[in-house]
């Protein structure tokens, strides 16, 4: 993906999240799959509870990284991909966890205490629909049939079209009016 957008420098930190576990996504517990629903039909996800498809802390380590990478290149910007409208119910997509997390990053840096550098943690697709993604990247060029959203990917990484990320997806598109370049192949 950095390959295909052009980045100028592209860091990879091997951290394997399943050492930790406590998730369908990075333990022994089954993803959960919902029926095809009929089109047209409100994808419900229940808002009150915690799905088991969120996994620990995982944005606080994602940004943990990203900080200390950030204060070493001098980089007061952090973005990271939140989504706080159409998302499972995971703590760590709220904007009052991404305001808490710059507060944090503020307080905890070299740069910052001394006064060098400010951080802003930016969440570009933080108040957008899957719709409004979808269109927005579309207009940018972005290539989505080089992403995927599936929880429970088949070996050869086909979509399981059942998950909630598949279904989410799917919602995604069918708002922008377009197909998925996935589903297309």
């Amino acid at each position: 993906m950095a390959d295909a957008l052009g980045a100028e420098r592209h860091l990879v930190i091997r951290f394997d999240l399943r050492e930790i576990g406590g998730s369908a996504l990075t333990g022994e517990i089954e993803v959960p799959k919902h029926k095809a629903e009929a089109a047209g039909r409100k994808l419900e996800i229940n808002q009150s509870s915690i799905p088991i498809t969120y996994v620990p802390a995982r944005n606080t380590i994602f940004l943990s990284f990203a900080l200390g990478w950030a204060e070493v290149l001098e980089a007061g910007d952090i973005f990271i991909g939140a989504n706080a409208v159409d998302y499972s119910g995971y703590p760590d997509c709220r904007p009052e966890y991404l305001q808490a997390f710059e507060e944090m990053a503020n307080l905890a840096t070299k740069a910052s205490v001394e006064g060098k550098l400010r951080f802003r943690i930016l969440a570009p697709l933080l108040h957008l629909t899957k719709g409004e993604i979808i269109r927005r990247g579309m207009e940018l060029g972005f290539d989505y049939g080089l992403t995927w959203s599936c929880y429970d990917p088949a070996p050869e990484g086909r979509p399981c079209l059942r998950c909630d990320s598949c279904k989410f997806r799917e919602k995604g598109f069918s708002e922008a009016g377009l197909k998925d370049p996935l589903l297309l192949r």
